[in-house]
């Protein structure tokens, strides 16, 4: 076993998007119910990967989102719209995001020469 691929199990952890959670314990964890994961998968807000049993597992990431929207809904928002609130936001986000690292990698107008 190289150095290299040593690492890779602990840097999986430590990867936002990998499916480290099962459906049990994604619902334990947010405090709801495997149906409330299915729901938001069928609204397409969540696509869970597969084992290769084909048991759903889930993100940290994913779990962010599905408890976004389970606040939404303890606060009395319908699902569906929750679920659409959340992909909003998520969108804003990496919006906000992009343009942040645009602005980052121009250069300021001090460094720009004058015309």
């Amino acid at each position: 076993m190289t150095p290299e691929s040593a690492s890779r199990p602990v840097d999986s952890f430590d990867d936002d998007d990998y499916p480290a959670y099962t459906m049990g314990r994604a619902a334990e964890m947010l405090g709801t119910t495997p149906a409330f994961l299915r729901t938001l998968g069928e609204a397409r807000l969540i696509t869970p990967l597969r084992s290769e049993g084909g048991h759903r597992r889930y993100s940290r990431y994913q779990l962010r989102l599905a408890a976004r929207v389970r606040e939404l809904v303890d606060q009395g928002t319908p699902i569906d719209a929750a679920c659409r609130i959340v992909i909003l936001e998520d969108q804003l986000a990496e919006a906000r995001q992009l343009n942040q690292q645009i602005r980052d990698s121009q250069p300021s107008p001090a460094e720009t020469p004058d015309a």
